[in-house]
């Protein structure tokens, strides 16, 4: 693995007043919230000027009156989430330094289809799937759904394409299970995304900076690595690394292949199925992944010694110019 450089700066004062973003408008506003609290705990115990603040009205409230000098996104979705490049443009137009991605990177990595095109672009592997327009025509999203499942063939995966945290997720193995599974994405805006499942490993691959983190496979007690088993499950399994070897460079290589070509930067997590021929499949990229006690990226974090409060000061740093050297 690339080591991972030394932190860039050392005095808490140098990142000047801090605006933690949680918690929002998204569907994944509790998952925000719950890592909006561990991040600005861990600031603070590292010395940091570090504040909440609720929602990008809030933030721009705040930063209008100058209150904060950058920015640690820690919002979670689209649609009021911050995710979707939107608080980034604001972020930019303002001048104000934030975490993570910028407009381009966020805003493709939330939006799945337009992510696996670009994957497919460049020769990336990910499952075969099929967009499904919304239509408020009933029997023709009803056509084009079983349309979709007969070209891909069953099981799929059908989910909407703009969101995360397994949030409208379902699983199809046959054909009276795909009205039903159209209806629970249909609650949220956007294109629906139907999915080749495959049938495998799931694992996932943290990025900090240049480098990507030890793999983490995933093995949740039920069938599927679902929200319950994502957020409050406690039997759920992460074995990291997830992969040995050749195979582990493998799919680290192919995950920090995967988060450059969506326009990615700073810090995020890519994540991966493998089959039982031992070949890997991207599903999506996180751009703000969470900072829960369930969270993955700090658990791979912590497999390279970087703590929790390590790894938020290193995140921080993504708020840097790259240029700035340490004091």
């Amino acid at each position: 693995m690339t080591p991972i450089p030394a932190p860039r700066l050392t005095d808490p004062k140098a990142f000047g007043r801090v605006a933690v973003l949680m918690g929002g408008t998204s569907a994944e506003r509790e998952v925000s919230l719950e890592s909006g609290r561990n991040v600005l705990e861990a600031l603070r115990a590292r010395g940091i000027d570090a504040q909440p603040v609720d929602g990008i009205p809030a933030l721009v409230e705040a930063l209008v009156a100058k209150r904060f000098d950058r920015v640690f996104n820690i919002l979670h979705g689209n649609k009021g989430g911050g995710e979707d490049g939107t608080l980034q443009g604001l972020l930019e137009a303002l001048g104000v330094p934030y975490t993570g991605s910028g407009v381009l990177g966020s805003a493709l990595g939330m939006d799945k289809i337009r992510t696996k095109q670009v994957w497919l672009s460049v020769g990336l592997p990910t499952p075969r799937y099929a967009r499904i327009a919304p239509n408020a025509d009933a029997a023709a999203t009803e056509a084009a759904v079983r349309a979709a499942a007969a070209d891909l063939g069953l099981p799929v995966i059908v989910k909407p394409s703009c969101e995360g945290s397994s949030v409208g997720v379902s699983r199809v193995f046959d054909a009276a299970g795909l009205a039903a599974a159209v209806a629970l994405a249909a609650r949220y805006p956007g294109e629906l995304l139907m999915e080749q499942l495959v049938v495998g490993g799931e694992y996932t691959v943290g990025i900090l900076g240049d480098v990507a983190l030890p793999s983490i496979r995933i093995v949740p007690a039920g069938e599927y690595y679902d929200y319950h088993a994502k957020y409050q499950a406690e039997d759920t399994q992460y074995l990291c690394p997830g992969l040995d070897g050749e195979a582990e460079a493998t799919i680290r290589a192919l995950a920090l292949a995967a988060f450059r070509a969506a326009g990615c930067t700073g810090w995020g997590r890519v994540d991966v199925m493998r089959d039982a021929a031992g070949n890997n499949y991207l599903l999506e990229v996180n751009t703000a992944p969470g900072m829960t006690s369930h969270s993955l990226v700090p658990k791979a974090a912590g497999q390279v010694g970087i703590d929790f409060e390590a790894l938020c000061w290193r995140v921080l740093e993504t708020s840097l110019p790259r240029e700035a050297a340490t004091p």
